[in-house]
């Protein structure tokens, strides 16, 4: 029973050996590395052409001399306009106009001097002759001007406001139709009504509008059996337009129906 053995032993010379070979490994990828690194430094610097260089020399622009912005004429200034007519407090004519006859007679001189004869006058706050007086036109030979007159212009007057809608009128009473109407429709006599023998009158209220058609109806009283065919004939029904101060306005009353069993 023991013919094969199996001899157990350490593992320690085993992981020695691996660990050399993964060190040993390490070192040569770190070898290859380097020279790799350094062969092509080598090779760039090889390849560096000396006498292809260029030397870049920076040289500042060349200013450009400003053209001369020519001088403004200097802006003349205006001068004040010599007055060239005379102006007065109050227009007082000469002494030797005796065709104007003066408002009122006073023994005092006036300290206002007469307006001059044929140069323009204007009534103003001061009195004072003009520098270059300017004469008067053709015409009476006065040489009296008025101050301006104000002229009042009238605004526009506002416009007419809108007329007003008129407000629909209130349906009048009409009262009983029956007679008013120009097309009255007779009701069928319903099946149900006849075996039930169902009879009477019927009152059916409308509402009639401005052409005269029928624009409501509803019944008020009479036989269950018999409102519904005495409606329909009411909505059939045509009146004439009825008028109120020449205006037509809606009408309301009632239709009656009478039914007779059967």
């Amino acid at each position: 029973m023991f013919d094969n053995l199996v001899e157990s032993g350490s593992h320690k010379q085993d992981l020695s050996r691996k660990g050399s070979f993964l060190l040993g490994t390490l070192a040569i990828y770190a070898v290859l590395g380097i020279a790799l690194v350094v062969g092509s430094i080598w090779l760039t610097l090889a390849n560096i052409d000396t006498p292809d260089l260029e030397l870049t020399t920076l040289v500042a622009p060349v200013p450009v001399p400003q053209q001369a912005t020519p001088d403004k004429p200097a802006e003349a200034k205006p001068q004040e306009a010599k007055q060239n007519v005379d102006v007065r407090k109050e227009l007082i004519a000469d002494v030797s106009r005796t065709e104007l006859v003066p408002k009122e007679v006073s023994a005092k001189a006036s300290n206002i001097p007469p307006v001059r004869r044929g140069v323009t006058t204007i009534v103003g706050n001061e009195s004072s002759n003009a520098a270059a007086p300017m004469a008067a036109g053709p015409g009476s030979g006065t040489g009296l001007v008025s101050g301006p007159t104000k002229v009042n212009i009238a605004e526009e007057p506002p416009p007419p406001p809108p007329p007003k809608p008129t407000p629909p009128r209130a349906p009048i009473s009409g009262g009983v139709l029956n007679g008013k109407a120009i097309s009255l429709p007779k009701p069928s006599y319903p099946p149900i009504a006849r075996q039930a023998h169902a009879s009477g009158t019927v009152v059916v209220q409308v509402t009639i509008d401005e052409s005269g058609q029928v624009i409501s109806a509803r019944a008020v009283s009479g036989h269950p059996l018999l409102q519904g065919v005495a409606v329909a004939a009411a909505r059939g029904a045509r009146f004439s337009p009825t008028k109120l101060s020449g205006q037509p306005v809606k009408v309301t009353g009632v239709i009656t129906y009478n039914f007779v069993a059967q």
